[in-house]
């Protein structure tokens, strides 16, 4: 037998809310702790309107005037600066999956886009504010219904109009199993709202009179005469959704949860996704062990909306993330309660103390007393008192009274502001400050510091006091940043996106691709690149505040930083600190900073010119040098060559000095003796080793050589004799001066 679908859907998102649920929920509200009236008590102390109308009339009849200095103001107004003034923006990084940078800075870059248009800043400031001030601030999170504007919307939402499962415990809704919005809208706006419910809504306009007659049995249709019947057994008062007088209704949005049970796949990596039979990677996945399926019971969020008893739709949550529409942001919960509260709640008492104060002590310098017998003045008591406390008081006095003895009239002025009074409206307040942790200092006033370090150590105290405060609003902000992101998510889906990133004056502008097919080069199997709706992310806040008072405070730190770097390091960091700076071109700035930084000052240009002299003369100096090294190395050339040619020549006359000594020691032995004596006492030493044998040739000589006659010639060989002239030059020609004579001499 085959399931119903409505059954199968039923089964796996919940069952709808039934008008006996909605009634229960109604009274759960009702019985929940009250709490609203003092936070409108005091909202009203933040406007200034701290004077109710039962104390206005008591003053008004003792002649007290009514006297407000507002301290509670200056000081949340403080704490909303300070919010405006560190405000974060929000970064989406992969949760756990580094290859995933470029898909988050892709969504980074729509989110911080979705974060200006849809009102997110502004939003949850206004949240902020009453989150501080009472303890309780709302945000709603949705799509914006009209097509002409951005498709996201971030709205604040006034704390009366919400109610929730004050039994939850988790702060981001987790665990509430109901939230409520109730929202008055006329008639015929409604009627537009829900085309579906026209009739039904027009019917509870008219009461259900006019042309609808109950008594025309046949007549009418069924699913009216079933509202007219739910609407006649509802207990809770029409008041409560109608007001006849200005014909609107009271529309109840309400967000609750179902608890059923799934199947689940969990990953190796950690992530779980919810199992699909209809998904054939769930299967394989399955089949093939690389995830495990377990059982689980989840929490289905859905959607109704009632018009008192008659409920005009219920559904499935529209988005896919697991909040409800609207992002709480508390500061403090009572205990046993879970009641909010902020920081007004303990600056009521100072308040008022301090109003008092001031209004009695303008009272009694204003009051005058006076001492009179009965009759003094011509006039009735209530007449003169009007006009004794006037500065042109014009009093009657009875003359003949004045004029008995006794009779006394007289007017004292002697109240003064005293040393006590003072302080005590001094002590309100600073008990404004102490009650709220917030010091004169951080609000911008004149404190108890007497200098600038311990006004400096103030303000840090404060700031150390409101950590609990900013802490529940960041995670409150980054919840409202991830149903954003949740939303674009959704939107991208499947489909192949462009995203062009911005650059600035530091990063430039780069294009990633989200959700691009491609093919497995190994398997063939296609797959997506870049696949958002696969990767897991995570939203949290900046770690620097992206303000413009906090990028000046960057700056002037900066500033301080780089006075102290060199040129070089001066003309690098100046891109950076233009882009702390507010300009409208500050891209174009950087852009021709850089330029600049390229082209050449006049200073590098007179350096430049003087390397290149310098190089020049380095340059002709070398080419002095190398002449001067050429003639040298000639000159050395030339040196050698006679140092040679001396040597031969040298040579040649040891040889020919030789060859006479030798020729006169063979004539005459016993010349060599004495030859010896006298070489040695010249300082000659036989050579070590000794010399080599020259090897010249003995020519042939004719004839005998015999003794040489006395008288032929110079025996010295080196001082020769000069030969006699040739006969002719022929003869001259075979008898050279070289010619080796008949006694062996040349």
């Amino acid at each position: 037998m085959n399931q119903d679908p409505t059954q199968k859907d039923s089964a796996k998102l919940g069952e709808p809310m039934t008008p006996d649920e909605f009634s229960d929920i109604l009274e759960e509200i009702e019985n929940q702790p009250v709490w609203r009236s003092r936070a409108d008590k005091e909202m009203d102390y933040y406007d200034g309107n701290q004077l109710n109308s039962e104390l206005l009339q008591k003053q008004k009849a003792l002649g007290i005037p009514p006297a407000v200095e507002n301290v509670i103001q200056p000081a949340i107004n403080a704490l909303i600066g300070m919010e405006a003034k560190t405000r974060k923006d929000w970064r989406v990084t992969p949760d756990g999956d580094p290859q995933g940078q470029d898909v988050a800075d892709a969504l980074n870059y729509k989110l911080n886009q979705a974060e200006r248009h849809s009102g997110a800043d502004v939003a949850c400031g206004e949240a902020f504010k009453t989150e501080a001030g009472v303890g309780i601030g709302w945000v709603e999170v949705r799509r914006e219904r009209d097509p002409f504007k951005y498709p996201y919307k971030c709205a604040p939402i006034h704390r009366n109009e919400i109610f929730w499962d004050m039994k939850g415990k988790e702060p981001d809704t987790t665990d509430w199993r109901w939230l409520v919005r109730k929202k008055w809208m006329h008639t015929r706006i409604a009627a537009q709202t829900f085309k579906k419910h026209k009739d039904l809504i027009d019917r509870i306009d008219g009461r259900w009179s006019g042309e609808w007659d109950l008594s025309m049995d046949g007549t009418t249709g069924t699913g009216l005469m079933d509202s007219w019947e739910t609407q006649r057994s509802w207990t809770h008062d029409e008041q409560m959704w109608h007001d006849t007088s200005t014909r609107h209704v009271c529309i109840f949005e309400v967000w609750y949860r179902r608890w059923v049970e799934a199947t689940v796949i969990r990953h190796k990596d950690g992530r779980v996704v919810e199992y699909d039979a209809n998904n054939q990677a769930h299967n394989v996945a399955i089949a093939t062990g690389v995830v495990k399926v377990v059982k689980a019971l989840v929490s289905r969020v859905r959607r109704a909306y009632f018009l008192g008893p008659h409920r005009l739709e219920d559904g499935p949550s529209p988005h896919r993330h697991r909040y409800f529409g609207y992002i709480p942001f508390f500061d403090s919960r009572e205990d046993a309660t879970g009641v909010p509260y902020g920081r007004i709640k303990a600056m009521i008492f100072p308040q008022d103390s301090l109003n008092s104060a001031i209004s009695k002590l303008r009272w009694g310098m204003s009051a005058v007393r006076v001492e009179r017998t009965k009759g003094a003045v011509a006039m009735p008591d209530a007449t003169f008192r009007q006009q004794v406390a006037r500065v042109d008081a014009d009093i009657v006095l009875n003359a003949d009274h004045m004029s008995q003895p006794g009779a006394k009239f007289d007017v004292k002025r002697d109240y003064q502001l005293n040393d006590q009074q003072a302080r005590l409206m001094d002590d309100a307040r600073m008990g404004i400050e102490r009650a709220s942790g917030i010091s004169s200092g951080f609000m911008g006033r004149n404190g108890t510091a007497t200098s600038g370090l311990q006004e400096q150590t103030q303000v840090e105290q404060s700031t150390q006091s409101l950590a609990g405060l900013m802490d529940a609003f960041g995670r409150g902000r980054a919840l409202v940043g991830e149903c954003l992101l949740s939303m674009i998510i959704e939107d991208i889906g499947r489909e192949q996106e462009t995203v062009v990133i911005e650059g600035d004056t530091i990063r430039p502008e780069r294009t990633v691709m989200l959700n691009m097919p491609e093919v497995d080069t190994a398997t063939g199997v296609e797959y997506l690149s870049n696949d958002v709706q696969r990767l897991r992310l995570k939203v949290a806040l900046e770690d620097v505040p992206t303000t413009s008072s906090f990028r000046a405070q960057q700056l002037t730190t900066l500033g301080e930083a780089v006075k102290s770097m060199p040129p070089n390091m001066q003309a690098a960091v100046m891109p950076f600190m233009v882009g702390l700076m507010d300009l409208p071109y500050k891209r174009e700035v950087v852009e021709a900073i850089r330029a600049a930084a390229q082209q050449e000052t006049p200073e590098a240009i007179e350096r430049r010119i003087n390397e290149a002299v310098a190089d020049a003369l380095a340059k002709s100096g070398n080419e002095l040098k190398a002449r001067e090294v050429a003639i040298k190395e000639k000159k050395v050339e030339s040196e050698i060559a006679k140092l040679v040619a001396e040597s031969v020549e040298s040579g040649l006359r040891a040889a020919f000095a030789a060859m006479q000594g030798a020729q006169v020691v063979a004539q005459m032995p016993q010349v060599a003796p004495v030859a010896d004596v006298l070489m040695k006492n010249a300082g000659w030493r036989p050579p070590t080793p000794a010399g080599l044998d020259p090897n010249i040739p003995q020519p042939q000589m004719a004839g005998q050589v015999g003794q040489l006659p006395m008288g032929q010639g110079d025996t010295s060989p080196l001082t020769p004799a000069n030969p006699a002239d040739p006969v002719s030059p022929m003869s001259g020609q075979n008898k050279g001066i070289e010619t080796v004579r008949s006694d062996s001499m040349a």
